[in-house]
């Protein structure tokens, strides 16, 4: 019977943590691929930030599936999407494109980034409505990481554009349903 309440114990603790380690794969995806960025890797890092979409994605379907919602997973969720959606996918285009620019360049890669953490502290003090205020970040880190797929194809300026109009769609009040 010890041994079943210990097993018993062990499967709900795992259970409630369950979405947690899905965000932290996240984040961790999120930093393997800025290393690999600043190492030159950038295809690899494209790909990591990719892979760390799909973990974003499923955490939240995890925790409302299960019902484990919590507030440190909404907070853990935002400080993993900064790291994978912020500061990866800007440094994944300043090295592949926008550091041609000079200080201009790196101007609008640390606008992204900032505006990328003030639409998350929004969203973390707002209440759910069933709408978002602005483009999500996930949804902005994956646009600018797939823009890096048109850097031999398009002008560079077009990207700082991109960047550019990401981070002001970030912040914007309009309202997005959400999915």
């Amino acid at each position: 019977m010890f041994l079943h309440d210990v097993l018993d114990s062990t499967v709900k603790k795992v259970k409630s943590q369950t979405a947690n380690l899905l965000t932290l794969a996240n984040l961790s995806l999120g930093g393997f691929a800025i290393i690999v960025a600043i190492h030159g890797n950038l295809n690899l890092s494209l790909l990591l930030i990719f892979i760390a979409a799909l973990a974003d994605r499923f955490d939240g379907m995890v925790a409302r599936k299960l019902n484990i919602e919590s507030e440190l997973g909404k907070q853990l969720d935002s400080m993993s999407d900064i790291i994978s959606f912020g500061v990866a996918p800007a440094l994944l285009i300043y090295q592949g494109i926008l550091s041609d620019f000079g200080a201009p360049g790196a101007f609008f890669i640390v606008f992204y980034i900032g505006c990328g953490a003030f639409r998350l502290a929004r969203f973390n003090i707002t209440e759910n409505s069933g709408y978002f205020t602005g483009l999500p970040i996930t949804a902005a880190g994956v646009l600018a990481t797939l823009s890096f797929l048109a850097i031999p194809h398009v002008p560079p300026q077009t990207f700082l554009f991109i960047m550019m109009t990401l981070s002001l769609l970030m912040v914007s009040p309009f309202k997005l349903k959400k999915v």
